[in-house]
């Protein structure tokens, strides 16, 4: 791996967790970051924790699930660093609930911001990148489009990640730009933490390496495919999940 000097990423849902990794590892490589979270606060923490390193980092707190805010963040990144490279979506929610439980809010929150939002800053990064004829996009997907009881929208949600995906590889390809997935398994995030401890124990044996994931190995596959010896690589995806993804596991 040739590392991301002269690159310029950006890293949404990366106030915290998987995200807050993701721009880490992209900015130990080199490359110049910017983060995103709906929680303003969050994100100028996270984004502080990069500038005490020596790293350059910038943040934008917008709504990426909305036409205005996927284009407010593409352009802060013009603006700042000239241009942009990387684009990884991670920003996501769950909320899960059976199917006859679920309520129409359930339903179209976790679309809004699982899928759409990721269709919004594709479509607005993937303007800047087709200016230069290259670039990277990494979409965060789950284990979880394979299917899981309570998970209708999540299921769905990432699902359509995927087949987003697959679609933009076929259309972006000819401007030199790839577009790959990760699906990870069970990580553990803020939100694992909240689980009772014996939830956490019954969940990891069903991991066929008896244990969670961390972000960072996430942050290793996105930077797996965000290389520039990856050109390669397209329309794919990458399970990080301890072989949770194979056989009725």
């Amino acid at each position: 791996m040739r590392g991301f000097e002269g690159r310029v990423a950006i890293v949404t849902g990366s106030g915290q967790g998987i995200g807050a990794a993701i721009a880490q590892r992209l900015a130990q490589g080199g490359a110049r970051v910017v983060l995103n979270d709906v929680v303003a606060e969050r994100v100028a923490e996270a984004c502080s924790k990069l500038g005490e390193q020596g790293y350059q980092a910038g943040y934008v707190a917008s709504d990426i699930a909305t036409t205005k805010g996927a284009q407010e963040l593409v352009e802060y990144a013009k603006k700042t660093y000239g241009q942009v490279d990387i684009l990884v979506n991670n920003a996501g929610i769950a909320k899960d609930r059976y199917l006859v439980k679920m309520s129409d809010e359930e339903w179209e929150s976790v679309i809004r911001v699982n899928l759409s939002a990721q269709f919004l800053t594709c479509r607005a990064a993937a303007r800047a990148m087709m200016e230069r004829q290259y670039g990277r996009i990494i979409n965060i997907a789950s284990r979880a489009w394979l299917g899981g009881p309570g998970q209708a929208n999540y299921s769905a949600s990432k699902g359509g990640v995927v087949s987003l995906t697959r679609t933009l590889a076929l259309e972006l390809g000819k401007f030199q730009i790839t577009t790959n997935a990760i699906a990870p398994g069970l990580i553990d995030t803020p939100l694992y933490r909240q689980l009772k401890p014996e939830v956490q124990e019954r969940l990891a044996k069903t991991v066929p390496v008896q244990r969670v994931g961390t972000p960072a190995e996430v942050a290793d596959a996105v930077a797996f495919f965000a290389d520039d010896d990856a050109g390669y690589l397209n329309g794919q995806v990458l399970y990080v999940c301890g072989g949770r993804s194979v056989g009725s596991y």
